[in-house]
């Protein structure tokens, strides 16, 4: 798994991380088991301070996706592919019916980031 940031986002750097580890596994390119970089290995090929990539794995650990292993490093937690294969497979339906409308899916991205309130 290739993690990348960009430093001109508006978004934190640690968000970009997390959000990246969390597409990963919703798509499948991570599973259960797989070891993520030391972070002070990432921090360094990222060039960011260590910190910042302690604090997107400490999210990820909250949110039960990662298990800090000291030592060990971050592993991707069998909950994790267990808790997002059912939002694998709705996203799997929203394509196919966004194909069969003929909508692209950045607007599918935009509905989903608009507030249901507002719709």
């Amino acid at each position: 798994m290739l993690l990348r940031i960009d430093p001109t986002s508006p978004q934190p750097l640690f968000e970009q991380l997390a959000g990246q580890v969390r597409t990963a596994v919703v798509s499948g390119d991570a599973r259960s088991g797989d070891r993520l970089p030391s972070a002070r290995d990432l921090a360094a090929s990222l060039e960011v301070n260590q910190h910042t990539v302690l604090h997107a794995y400490q999210v990820l650990r909250d949110e039960g996706l990662l298990e800090l292993r000291r030592g060990r490093g971050a592993v991707i937690t069998a909950h994790a592919a267990e808790r997002y294969e059912q939002l694998r497979r709705a996203i799997s339906q929203v394509r196919d019916v966004a194909r069969e409308l003929n909508m692209p899916l950045s607007a599918v991205a935009t509905m989903i980031d608009t507030p249901e309130e507002k719709r």
